[in-house]
C-alpha cells in the first residue's frame, strides 16, 4: 500500500485506512476516549470516530439518521456507489434482502456443516504437521473461511486462490486505490452472474441456488444485485473470520500461559472463543449521515459520514472491565463484533461454528507453539479489517 499522510493528532485528521492505525488502533482509541471521545478527520469528505460504546450503539440502531447505502469510506468517493444488499440497503427493502439468506444461517444449518470444516481443517493442517513450522495465518487460517465459504455457496475449491486475491484486492488495496477495487468489484460480479447462470439452467440446493431463484415481494431479483448478494457473502464470510482466527493463533502463539490452559482446559474454549472475538474484533464500518444531527454532542451535517468502530467500543472500560487486558475466561462479554441492530451480522453463527472448530482441532494436532525469535508479524492495510496476515510459528 502507498504511504498516506501521516497522522499527527488522531482527534483532527484520523486515518482508518493506513498501516498506522493498524498496528496502533487500541493505543488510538484509548487517547481519543481520554482526549475527544467523537474524532473528526476531513479526510473522506468530512467523517467522524466515535470511541465510545454508548455512541456507538446509538449510531447502529438508527439506520433512519445514520444510512448504510454507503459503508466504505474514500479519498475520492467513486461516482456510483454499488448496491450490495442486504448490507447497503436500509430498512424497509433491507429486511426483504436478509429474510432471503436468514434459512442458510441457522444454528442446524451450521451444525451440518461442521464435519465439512473439521475435514478441511485437517487437511490444512496434514500438509504441514511434519514440518515443526507453518504460517498460521497463510497455511491454516486464510483457508479455512475461504474452503467453508466455497462449500456453503457452492463453488469449486480450485477458485480459492482467486477468492483470496479478490478479498486482498477489494479489503486491502482498493480502499487506497478505486481502480484496483473497481476492477476487482467487477470481476467479482462476472464471476457471480456465470455461477448464477449456472444454477438457472442446472438447479442445485447451494446458496447460489437459493440465491439464483430468490424473489422479493413476488418480484424477481435483478441478475446484477444477485451477484452483488454473493460478492457481500464471500467478503463478509471469509476475510473476517480468517482475520480472527490468526489474531487467536497469533495470541496463543505468544501467550504460552493461556495456550497452556486451553489445552489443560478444552471446556474453556467457548468463553476464550468470545474472548477473542470481543479483543480482536477485525471490522469497523461506516454510515453515511441522511441529516444534521449530533453523535455523542458532536453535531454533524448531512452529507457527512461516521466511522463505527466495534472494535474500539469492545475496549470501552465502562462496559468491560480490564477493557484492555484479554480475560480467557471473561464471563460477562456482550461485546459488539457482530455489530447491533438491524445490520447485525447475519453469519455470527458460521463464523462461531468455524472459529470454534478451527480452534479446537488445530490444538488437538498441533503440539506446542510459539512465534520464533526476531520474526515479525504482517499486518493487513485497508479500511474495513484490521488484523494479522502472516503468523510465522514453530512448534
Amino acid at each position: 500500500m502507498p504511504d498516506r499522510p501521516f497522522v499527527l493528532d488522531w482527534a483532527t485528521d484520523w486515518d482508518h485506512i493506513g498501516r498506522q492505525y493498524h498496528e496502533s488502533a487500541p493505543e488510538v482509541w484509548d487517547e481519543l476516549r481520554e482526549r475527544c471521545p467523537v474524532a473528526h478527520t476531513g479526510r473522506f469528505e468530512g467523517a467522524w470516530l466515535p470511541v465510545l460504546a454508548a455512541d456507538i450503539t446509538a449510531v447502529a440502531h438508527d439506520p433512519t439518521t445514520f444510512s448504510s447505502v454507503e459503508v466504505n469510506l474514500f479519498d475520492v468517493k467513486p461516482k456510483r456507489m454499488l448496491f450490495v444488499p442486504p448490507i447497503t440497503a436500509d430498512p424497509p427493502d433491507h429486511t426483504a434482502y436478509r429474510r432471503v439468506m436468514l434459512p442458510r444461517f441457522t444454528l442446524q444449518e451450521m451444525d451440518k456443516l461442521a464435519p465439512a470444516t473439521e475435514a478441511i481443517c485437517n487437511q490444512l493442517i496434514d500438509r504441514f504437521i511434519n514440518d515443526g513450522s507453518a504460517d498460521a495465518g497463510v497455511d491454516y487460517a486464510q483457508h479455512v473461511p475461504t474452503l467453508v465459504t466455497a462449500k456453503l455457496l457452492g463453488l469449486p475449491d480450485s477458485d480459492a486462490d482467486q477468492f483470496r486475491q479478490w478479498i486482498h484486492e477489494l479489503i486491502e488495496l482498493g480502499q487506497d486505490d478505486i481502480q484496483i477495487g473497481r476492477r476487482a468489484t467487477l470481476e467479482v460480479l462476472d464471476y457471480f452472474a456465470d455461477q448464477l447462470n449456472q444454477r438457472r439452467q442446472q438447479g442445485g440446493d447451494d446458496l447460489t441456488a437459493l440465491v439464483a431463484k430468490a424473489e422479493i415481494d413476488g418480484v424477481p431479483m435483478p441478475e446484477r444485485t444477485q451477484a452483488a448478494m454473493l460478492l457481500v457473502l464471500l467478503i463478509g464470510g471469509i476475510d473476517t473470520t480468517w482475520t480472527t482466527l490468526g489474531a487467536a493463533l497469533l495470541h496463543l502463539a505468544t501467550h504460552a500461559e493461556d495456550q497452556a490452559r486451553l489445552r489443560a482446559e478444552p471446556e474453556l474454549l467457548e468463553t476464550a472463543l468470545e474472548e477473542f472475538l470481543r479483543f480482536y474484533a477485525p471490522v469497523e464500518i461506516g454510515r453515511l449521515v441522511t441529516h444534521d444531527t449530533e453523535v455523542g454532542g458532536c453535531p454533524v451535517a448531512a452529507g457527512e459520514h461516521v466511522w463505527l468502530s466495534y472494535p474500539a467500543a469492545n475496549r470501552d472500560p465502562s462496559v468491560f472491565p480490564d477493557a484492555d487486558r484479554f480475560i480467557i475466561d471473561r464471563r460477562e462479554n456482550r461485546h459488539l463484533t457482530f455489530g447491533v441492530g438491524v445490520h447485525r451480522c447475519l453469519g455470527s453463527n458460521l463464523a462461531r461454528m468455524e472459529l470454534r472448530v478451527a480452534l479446537d482441532t488445530w490444538l488437538k494436532r498441533v503440539p506446542s507453539f510459539r512465534v520464533p525469535d526476531g520474526r515479525s508479524i504482517g499486518w493487513s492495510s485497508g479500511g474495513n479489517v484490521r488484523g494479522p496476515r502472516e503468523i510465522p510459528v514453530v512448534f
